[in-house]
Parts: structure tokens; sequence; C-alpha cells
């Protein structure tokens, strides 16, 4: 607490020590977004002298003005500021009243003179939404959408009389996602980043510090104001120019298209990467072909033959609805309210009236846009209604699809009975007829609760190591699919239902996909035969059941969690109290291996899932179909989006990237000392993020003379061969006293030659294949090793004369302690045997040091 202390203090006296030049600014503009720099520049410690912004609308006072006005800040309301060209004298007085050393002006409607503009001291600065000289004009954000940018931004720059062409101060930038909309670019980053750089333009004006860059010319750009008349679709376009279209117009002014004869307004466009699911055909006018609405949404065809999908419709008398309901609208039936829904509708209609002042009475018919209401409005009536209303989520498309109050309350209570559920997970699976069932395999990247294809569509081969033939094509994660998992993930703790949600409800979830993890083990199992040749009945126990034991045991610590309080000294001052509050870390990256996908996968996240982080984790790149058929799972069992995502694809791009990522506060990780060794340090240097490393063993097994002969040969066997010696706590060296040495050999040897060797599906099989073929022929290297250094080759050694990588089950003796089988780890089928004498082990230094080393590296 006082090293927190002491942190707050110094960043606090070094922020009093920067902004020590202060100004007295005149703030011209409207909305929100004024507000926000105006209480910022306040707080920053400058003057705000005077506020000019537009009248009352409908009786609703503008936000910029309502602050300005209970700060006792002078506020001026004029309808214009000139007529017929020149400035209107009395507004010019009312102004320079003010002694404003600088012109602010956020966001502003109204034509501003000249005169008005050079007056200050220091002039005027304008906030602009795009990266001036592009997208000059009113409808920047637009236009960046509709041309397909990927790359998005504002300006500040000094206002001249040109439009949008003064000398720029600062700029930011940030990528397009490829479904942002107006509304997501501008609260993503437009709206928040905005603000804070309108702050540190102005005090680099005050600093003297403020650079006048003039704009080029090349690469300018002036687009006109978007209207409703000329945001009509041209459907002769590919599907990206349709979806870009359609999401620069969203929500304002709305791109619309003919249906029936009525115009009908399209809204929430995303590319369609996966197949087109069936749905029921609509006619369009003037589209290359109808459309499909179907129960995710309408689906539209480019003339590319690609398609995208629209989640709402809106028809001209301005009613909106999923387009999934088109054939069905307004058979929904009027639902009666219970008693504890009638309160909740009390308390809605309070924060309508609290949002649209204008508006006398709340009734039924209150339209919330045709009142006044702003789009910033619908952000502060979903917030407002998850506190009030018991943490009720809605989300801003909700209040777009219910604008009447009668038809809100309607939704907010199917919301509360469970009537409207998430849209329905649309997985493009790969198909397969095996083990008698029919097989159905993600191949995707999973990302923030969808199944995607990589950003730049790359996809490599998983491969049945039973045969070496193709299982199908996976997505290889890039760079840009990462950075995207991380973000949904960390979207998904600090804003998100999961980071709302109490831990009994975690526990739930939890339980609930172990039921599912269950009820679909067969499938499950089959998959890890399939991708890792994990024999059939030991995945159906051990892959797949440990699985969902572990799953139902840290569904049982979610609400377990607890603090401590800590005894401390008395003396003074009395009654200290000092305790600890255990807290979820935030994003968590996991990283696993190949030997055990699915039961791996369970071990490191469900405790991340249980103490309430989110995660984002790369599954091995030879074993991924588990990890995404689990993801899918999640999505059944009701996991919000973002919280579980996966991510296919290589360590050295992915894995490392995460272990560098400066959002992700943990990262667990499974699999070799040299990787371990480089994730420990590219954690340390990007942000000291936590870790949990697994690496590699070298576990001994002693067999004294004094043994049961039997059982010790059984344990040795399983030691050694369980899962193909594909295992961490495998017994990587036998120890065999020298009275039993020969008999325990002779008797391994019998038990491996009655061993069957085989289609890891078939249920008779004990040993299926190694797991991939570059660990096939890392193991064959390993037994040349073994055979070069003077080690006897009892059995085994080779690989088996049959498709696909099956290795014998080997064993080795007379192995000293200086060579490399000693010292190494297998992680295959290889019994790497040592004979002692007379109850006494020694060991050389060497061998034991590495031992004990690997054996710390495990533990670790």
């Amino acid at each position: 607490m006082l090293w927190l202390g002491s942190q707050a203090l110094r960043r606090f006296s070094t922020r009093r020590a920067h902004f020590k030049n202060k100004l007295k600014l005149a703030l011209i503009g409207q909305s929100l977004f004024g507000q926000e720099v105006y209480s910022h520049l306040r707080k920053e410690g400058h003057r705000v002298v005077g506020v000019f912004t537009v009248p009352d609308k409908d009786g609703k006072t503008d936000p910029l003005a309502l602050a300005a006005e209970k700060d006792g800040t002078p506020v001026f309301k004029f309808p214009r500021w000139r007529v017929k060209g020149k400035t209107i004298k009395e507004v010019a007085e009312a102004y320079k009243s003010v002694g404003a050393e600088l012109n602010v002006l956020p966001f502003c409607t109204q034509f501003i003179p000249m005169d008005v503009i050079d007056s200050p001291k220091y002039g005027s600065i304008i906030y602009h939404p795009s990266i001036l000289p592009r997208h000059r004009g009113a409808s920047a954000i637009n236009w960046t959408l509709i041309m397909g940018d990927k790359k998005a931004g504002f300006s500040v720059f000094w206002a001249d009389d040109g439009l949008d062409t003064g000398p720029i101060l600062l700029q930011k930038s940030c990528d397009v996602e490829p479904n942002d909309t107006v509304d997501a670019l501008y609260n993503r980053f437009l709206f928040p980043e905005g603000i804070k750089a309108m702050v540190e333009a102005v005090q680099l004006i005050a600093d003297g510090k403020a650079p006048r860059i003039p704009q080029p010319e090349e690469g300018a750009t002036y687009e006109g104001i978007q209207k409703k008349e000329n945001a009509e679709i041209s459907w002769d376009q590919s599907a990206e120019v349709l979806h870009n279209w359609i999401r620069g117009h969203d929500k304002v002014p709305g791109a619309w298209t003919e249906i029936n004869g009525q115009m009908v307004t399209f809204y929430g466009s995303s590319l369609l990467k996966s197949s087109v699911p069936s749905g029921e055909p609509l006619e369009i006018k003037g589209a290359t072909k109808p459309g499909l609405v179907t129960k995710n949404g309408l689906v539209l065809f480019g003339n590319d033959g690609k398609a995208l999908m629209v989640r709402n419709l809106q028809f001209e008398d301005g009613r909106m609805i999923p387009a999934s309901q088109y054939f069905s609208a307004g058979e929904t039936s009027v639902l009666e309210l219970t008693a504890e829904e009638v309160k909740v509708a009390g308390t809605i209609k309070v924060i309508w009236a609290g949002i649209l002042s204008n508006v006398p009475v709340i009734e039924d018919s209150t339209d919330f846009f045709k009142s006044g209401a702003s789009s910033m409005d619908v952000v502060r009536l979903v917030e407002e209604i998850r506190q009030k209303c018991g943490g009720l989520q809605l989300q801003n498309e909700d209040v777009y699809l219910a604008t009447k109050f009668e038809d809100f309350i309607q939704k907010v209570v199917r919301k509360l009975r469970g009537e409207e559920s998430e849209e329905e997970l649309v997985v493009d699976y790969v198909s397969k007829e095996v083990n008698e069932m029919t097989v159905k395999m993600p191949y995707q990247c999973f990302i923030n609760g969808q199944f995607t294809d990589a950003d730049d569509g790359k996809t490599y081969d998983t491969i049945n190591p039973t045969d070496g033939s193709i299982i199908c094509k996976v997505s290889y994660a890039s760079l840009v699919d990462v950075d995207k998992a991380v973000a949904a993930a960390k979207d998904a703790f600090e804003n998100g239902e999961w980071g709302r949600m109490n831990a009994r409800e975690r526990g739930r979830l939890m339980y609930r996909l172990a039921d599912l993890l269950e009820e679909n083990q067969e499938e499950l199992a089959t998959i890890e035969a399939l991708d890792s040749g994990a024999v059939y009945t030991l995945a159906l126990k051990t892959h797949i059941g440990m699985s969902v034991q572990t799953f139902r045991y840290f569904a049982g610590w979610c609400d377990k969690i607890q603090g401590s309080t800590i005894p401390i000294n008395q003396a003074r001052p009395n009654r200290n109290l000092t305790f600890t509050k255990k807290e979820p870390l935030g994003v968590c990256a996991i990283i696993i291996p190949w030997n055990y996908p699915l039961m791996m996968l369970a071990w490191k996240s469900a405790a991340c899932l249980a103490a309430g982080n989110t995660l984002v984790l790369k599954p091995a790149q030879v074993t991924p179909l588990t990890a995404l058929k689990f993801a899918e799972l999640s999505v059944k069992a009701g996991f919000p989006k973002g919280v579980i995502n996966i991510i296919p694809g290589s360590g050295g791009i992915a894995g490392q990237r995460l272990s560098e990522h400066p959002d992700i506060r943990k990262l667990g990780f499974t699999g070799s000392t040299a990787i371990g060794k480089q994730i420990m340090k590219s954690c340390a240097v990007s942000n000291l993020k936590k870790v949990s490393l697994e690496l590699g063993g070298k576990s001994p097994l002693i067999i004294f003379n004094d043994c049961e002969l039997d059982k010790a040969v059984r344990m040795g066997m399983g030691a050694v061969f369980f899962n193909k010696g594909e295992n961490c706590i495998a017994a990587g060296r036998l120890f065999v006293e020298e009275a039993i040495h020969d008999e325990f050999v002779t008797r391994v040897v019998e038990e491996i030659k009655k061993m069957k060797i085989g289609d890891p599906l078939d249920r008779s099989t004990d040993h299926g294949p190694q797991n991939h073929k570059a660990h096939l022929e890392k193991l064959l290297q390993y037994c040349e090793a073994g055979v070069k250094e003077g080690a006897t080759l009892v059995y085994g050694g080779r690989q088996v004369q049959r498709p696909g990588f099956f290795m014998e089950p080997t064993v080795f003796t007379d192995v000293e302690d200086h060579m490399y089988l000693a010292k190494e780890e297998s992680f295959g089928p290889i019994m790497v045997i040592s004979k002692f004498q007379n109850g006494v082990l020694q060991l050389t230094k060497a061998c034991r040091d590495e031992v004990i080393c690997q054996g710390q590296e495990a533990t670790r």
C-alpha cells in the first residue's frame, strides 16, 4: 500500500510540474464529446472562460451546455454566428467579452467567422475524425469505412479559411477492424483518444511546443455529406465493397435498398467467411441474386460470388427487426409482466425520463430517438440499466430494435426471461465418418465468440499419425489474429459480462461446460485419436475423462477463493488491519503441448477461468482439433464472447507474440526447456508478466531386488510405455538392482511382444502411433545415439513397417551415466535401464546434476 501511494504521489507531482502553463479557453461546439473535452481541460487546470453552443432542441439542453451551466461557466447559445457572410455584431461582442486566449472546437456544426477564429492570441484548434488531408468534410468517418481504409484516426489542426485545410498540430491512428461500423470506430478510438488528444494539444500550445505542419495536397480528398437520399446500395459490386458501403453508413444515415416496394435500411454488416447457411430466398431490387433470410441474419451476395450478412433491418415507419425475423415480423405476442418485472419497468421509465428531460411524461408510445435522443444517449441508457437493474446487460442494438418505450420494456422482459439468447454460433465443420459416428471438427481460429479464418487466409495441414493422411486444413494464426484475440479477451475482462459476473455464476458455466464435455466424450476421444494418435480407450478415460473431472473440480472453487487477514504490530496507531484480497489478473495466455491436447488445455484453462480471468490459448500446431471443438462447446455452455479464444498456429509466430504482448498478464507454458527459457526472457522484457513453466524431465524409477517382480514389471512398463511414452511424468531412466536385472529385462521383452501395435481406434490396440513424423524421426535418432555410445539395444529401436508414424517399443540396457540416453529425455516408448549393485545407487555428479536440474524445471 505504501508503494502504491508513493507511486500515485509521484505521478501527481510530475503532472503538476509539467502542466504549469494554463490558458483561458473558449469552447465552441456541442455534444457529449464537447462536454468531455470541456471537463478534462478544466480538470487539468485550464480556465474555460466561455462555452458557445447550440440552442436547446425540443426543450433538451446540449450536454456541453449542461456541464458548463452546472459549473457556473458562462454559456452562450447562438443559433448562428453570421448573416449573409457577415458576423452578427451582438454575437461578436459577446464572444470578445470572455477574453479567451485560445478557441477549442471539439465538435462544431456551425460556421464560425474568421474574425472569431483569428481573434484569440493563439488562434483556434479543431478536432477532425480523419487522418488529414484524407477525407476532408463532414462525413469523414463514413468515408473512412466506405473506402475500405485499413487505418482510421483523427487530426487536431489549426483553423484557417479553408475546409479542413489548416496546419496539423497532432494526429493519431488506429487499425480498422473488418466489421467496424461508424459507431464502433467512434466509441472504441475516435471518442476516447480524441478527448485525450484535445487536452494534449491545448497543453502543447500552453507550453509553446505545438507544431504547425502544413497539410500536403498529395493524397487529399474531399467527400460530401452522406445523406439518406444518396445512401442507396448499388448492387453490382463485390461483397467487400457492399459490406464497406453498409457499415460506412451504420448507424447514420443508413444504407438502404428496395424490398417489396418499400425502403429497407441495413445494419450490422459482416463479411461471411464460412460457408453460406441455408435460408429462405428474398428478392431484392437490383441485386445480382436473391438474399437468404437465415437463422443468423440476411445473407447478401456480391458480383464476385462472395457473401456478407446483415443482422438488422429497419423499415420506412422506423420499425427495426432482426433480419432473421423478416418473414415472421409482427408475430411476437405481448407479454404479461410479473410484479418484479413491473418494478424493473418502473426503474427503466425513470431512466428514460432522466435522459429525455424535454419529454413531460414517458408514455408507452414515446419514441426514444424521435424524442431527441442521440447515439451517446444509447450508451448512457444501457449503462444506467446495468447499474440500476441488477446487472442486466443489454446491447446498444437492443435500443435501436425497440425504440418505443412499450416495445423496449417487452424486449427487456424477454431478456430477463432468457427468451432472447445469443445468436447461434456459425461453425464451418470438417466432417468425417469414423469410429461408427460422424465427427464434426471446427478448423478456424476462434476469436471473440466466432470461428473465423486467419486474417491473411493462411492454413496448414493437420496430419493423422495413423496413416500420414491429411485430416483437414486448419487456420494458421497470424500476428494480427493474436492481437485480435488478446483485444477480445481484454475487452471481455474489462467491459464485458464476464468481468461483472459473480463467482457462483462462473461456476455454473464451468459445470455446464464439464457436462457438455462428458456428453460429447466419444466424439472428443475420436478426434484425439485422429489428431494425436492416442489409443481411443485411453483417450476416453484419461484425455477426456480427466478433463471433465478437472473442470468440475475447479468449478467448485469459483466461489471459494478467499483472501486473508494478516496480524500486524498494534503499537500505534491502534486497531490496524491488513488484508489480502485475491482478484483475477486479467488476460492469460496458455501454450499447451501435443501429448494430451485436451487434458493439458483443461489443466491450465479451468483454473484460469475459475479465478475470473479470460484467456487466449494456442494449442500445439500438430494437435489443434480438440481445442477448437472445446471452443464450440464453450459457446453452447454460455461463456460470453471473448472469454475463451483459441488460435492455432506456430509457436514461433503466435506463441512468441503471446509471450511479448503487453496486455497479457500471465503466461502458462508446457514444453521444452529451451523454449521455456525463451518464453521467460520475452515475458520479462515485455511487461514482466507472470509465468508458469512445466518443462523437460528425466524422472528415475528405482527397482530393488526385494520387490514383487511381476508388479515391478507392470509398473515399469506403464511408467515408460503409457500413452506411447509421450508422457511428462514418464520414467526416463530405470535403475534395476543387479540380482534381478536380467530377469526383469527378460520379462519386459516378453510383455512387449504381447503388445498390439496398430490403429488407435481399434479397441484391442495397446500401442498407437507417435504423435507426428518429426517426433518419430527424433526418437529414431535417439536410438542411434544410444547404440553408437555403447548401450545395448535389447529390443526395438526401429520404425514399424506400416503406414503412419509407429515406433517399436524399445529397451536399452548397459546405459552408463555419461551417455546421451542417461541424461536426455526421449519422450517416447524407450526404456533406458542401468544396473546397480548391493542396494547402493551411485550417480556421477554430472548425471546427478542433470537429473536434479530436469526435475526442478518440471516442478517449476
